[in-house]
Formats: C-alpha cells, structure tokens, sequence
C-alpha cells in the first residue's frame, strides 16, 4: 500500500513536469510567429529579388524574422517588425515630405504607430513600416538605402 501514493505523486509530478513544457513550446512559438505581411501588386518585379538578397539581417539592431509569405519582396526586422515591401505603387508627383537618405528619395508617412516610408521616383518601389518603438524611424533607411539604391532613380527627386 505505501507504493501506490508514491506512484501517484510521481505521476501528478511527471503531468505537471510535461504541461509545464508545453506551456514553454507555446510562448515561444506565439513570440516566433511570423510577421503577417502581403505580397505588393509588383512584387514579382526581378528587382525586387535584386534587391532583397543585399537586405541586411540586422537592422537597427535587431535581428530579422520570419514573415507569412516566401517571398523576395517582403522582409522584416524585429518585434514590433520594421517591414520592407518592394513592388509597391511608386507614388507619383507629390508635395508630401520628402527626405534624402544616402542617395535615395523617401516620401514620409506619418501613421498612427510609426512610420512609412516609400521610395520617390524608382520603380519597382520600396516602402517601409517602421514602429514608433524605433524613434527617429528614418534611421531604418540608411541601412536599406543601398539595396534601394539598385533601382535606378528616375526624372521624380524631392526638390
């Protein structure tokens, strides 16, 4: 008789001992999904891949992560993620805020939570979504500039 309750404590310790683990697979898991992003309307332009394989895998000192999509033209640094999206429409005349950063031409967007950028007078364009979390956001786009920098800039500059 005195085997039996042994038996069941370790029973309870080893139940535990395993929900315990699974609780641990299951934050990281939720902490390592991937980055909800859509594929842009020209995002099969060869460009795009050009210009993705000079992407860097840090940017602004994090690591980058896992998106929804296979695909050269999306990528993503971080939790909140900075997301990089070639093939979108290339803005047209605008008298929106432009900067310069390294050569290339940024049209800014203020949003709500950040940041977005897209590149002036290149086509395929580039945009990126940075986070408030990063502040100054425009320092994402030094370090993407030179990808960006591939796409030739067309008769469009900020003035």
């Amino acid at each position: 008789m005195h085997g039996r309750p042994r038996l069941r404590g370790a029973r309870v310790a080893l139940t535990l001992a395993v929900l315990a683990a699974l609780a641990t697979v299951a934050v990281v898991l939720l902490r390592h999904r991937p980055v909800e992003v859509s594929v842009p309307a020209h995002g099969s332009d060869p460009a795009c891949a050009r210009m993705a394989a000079e992407l860097p895998e840090q940017l602004l000192h994090e690591a980058r992560v896992a998106t929804s999509v296979s695909s050269p033209a999306v990528a993503a640094w971080g939790d909140p993620a900075i997301i990089w999206r070639c093939g979108v429409e290339p803005p047209g005349p605008t008298i929106e805020v432009c900067q310069a950063v390294n050569g290339v031409d940024w049209v800014v967007d203020p949003l709500d939570d950040g940041t977005g950028f897209t590149t002036y007078g290149r086509s395929p364009a580039v945009q990126v979504l940075v986070p408030k979390a990063y502040a100054p956001e425009a320092f994402a786009l030094t370090a993407l500039s030179a990808a960006v920098s591939q796409v030739p800039q067309g008769d469009h500059r900020c003035s």
